[in-house]
């Protein structure tokens, strides 16, 4: 059945908000198991032509409004999103670096009901726990099962099974990306989604647990934690959308 608000969801007015924290999981995929996971416009953006990567972002978000509007008609919630790295060629022939959405869940009936209105994101509710004490974080979801624990510290290690040498290198697969991209394949048309932001200064952590159920839920055969990032206080703000139809290239 078509959404009879489905106009309203191309992200139609710029959006604002302040990450009081926000905690990133990249995970290296060979390619070929993500490859059939987008779509045709895009393509994945790649290590060594060999890893794709999905980033799990944890986020807690404060004020979330329509920009220019006050505070106080702002939503605070948490938010859990997959997202797969990508790259699309624009219609100009420019090249961006960006994400596709494969999940979002967030903690808040509102943000469900107001996010699927305006976006989409097709949100889920889920509960969301997130607590810090000392140097460590947990999130977790009884609901879902769902469990990430970092700990803070100077020098954090790579995961040992990371493909990247070093944090410099990994930091380029760290999130977010400057665009979010989906895509209505009746109508080839691909919303583009600007995000803007301010202090990104992303700080490598050390990840001690995690379990991550909709990984599992992929069945994907290779799936490596790749790098973990934290950064704290940012004020973010995303740009009205931007609608393209997608030229498919000729083949030869």
């Amino acid at each position: 059945m078509k959404n009879p608000l489905q106009f309203l969801q191309i992200h139609p007015f710029a959006v604002e908000a302040f990450f009081e924290s926000s905690l990133v999981l990249t995970f290296a995929i060979p390619k070929e198991e993500l490859q059939n996971r987008i779509p045709p416009c895009l393509q994945l953006d790649t290590f060594n032509d060999e890893y794709g990567f999905i980033a799990v972002a944890m986020v807690q978000t404060k004020n979330l409004r329509p920009k220019g509007f006050p505070k106080f008609m702002g939503s605070d919630f948490f938010l859990i999103g997959y997202r797969i790295f990508v790259k699309y060629i624009n219609n100009a022939g420019k090249r961006w670096r960006g994400l596709y959405i494969l999940k979002s869940e967030t903690n808040q009936k509102r943000m469900k009901f107001f996010g699927n209105i305006f976006t989409e994101y097709e949100y889920n509710t889920v509960d969301i726990q997130n607590t810090k004490t000392g140097n460590t974080t947990q999130v977790v979801s009884s609901q879902s099962n769902f469990k990430v624990e970092i700990e803070e510290k100077e020098n954090a290690s790579l995961p040992s099974m990371s493909p990247f040498a070093d944090w410099k290198t990994a930091r380029r697969f760290a999130g977010p990306l400057p665009f979010t991209f989906t895509y209505k394949p009746e109508s080839q048309r691909v919303l583009i989604i600007e995000g803007v932001r301010q202090n990104w200064k992303p700080q490598a952590v050390e990840v001690t647990d995690y379990h991550i159920p909709f990984l599992e839920e992929l069945k994907l055969k290779k799936v490596v934690l790749a790098n973990a990032f934290i950064i704290k206080n940012i004020p973010y703000h995303w740009k009205k959308g931007k609608i393209e139809t997608w030229q498919p290239q000729p083949k030869h």
